[in-house]
């Protein structure tokens, strides 16, 4: 489409859950929440990446769990980008707990300061999120991989 640029990312990101309360991140450049994780990078696996960006963005090492969602989404980006087409493709680990939600992040994206929230799981409604389908599908984990593909207008 003309005016739009294109854009796809292979992208690792993490569930971590501590005390019913699921970790996600802020910053000042967009109104929502997003989960742990960044790009992987080429010859890393996504396992390794999901351990590298937890490490980079909370400073606590967490261990994987197991693979829960594989998440394609399409969506157009108007916070960062202004009319950025994007095809990404997210495998999202589930980490073992720690036991504790203490933290020592000093993360930053494009030069902003992101933030670590600790949101309560029964409260996600009230909370612009990304992405969205954690709302249900963390309420009631499955045991098994799931496929989610998301088209957002």
């Amino acid at each position: 489409m003309k005016g739009y640029k294109e854009k796809f990312r292979y992208r690792a990101a993490a569930i971590i859950i501590e005390n019913n309360c699921l970790l996600m991140v802020k910053n000042k450049l967009a109104p929502y929440y997003y989960s742990v994780g960044g790009g992987v990078h080429i010859n890393e696996t996504s396992e390794n990446a999901v351990k590298r960006e937890v490490l980079e963005e909370t400073g606590a090492a967490y261990e994987i769990d197991r693979l829960a969602f594989i998440q394609e989404n399409f969506f157009t980006d108007n916070y960062v980008f202004k009319n950025l087409r994007c095809h990404e493709i997210t495998m999202f680990f589930l980490m073992k707990p720690r036991g504790t939600q203490q933290l020592d992040s000093n993360s930053y994206s494009m030069g902003v300061r992101e933030h670590m929230c600790w949101l309560p799981i029964d409260k996600l409604n009230e909370y612009q999120i990304y992405p969205e389908f954690f709302r249900e599908k963390l309420k009631r984990l499955s045991d098994r991989i799931e496929h989610i593909v998301t088209v957002q207008n």
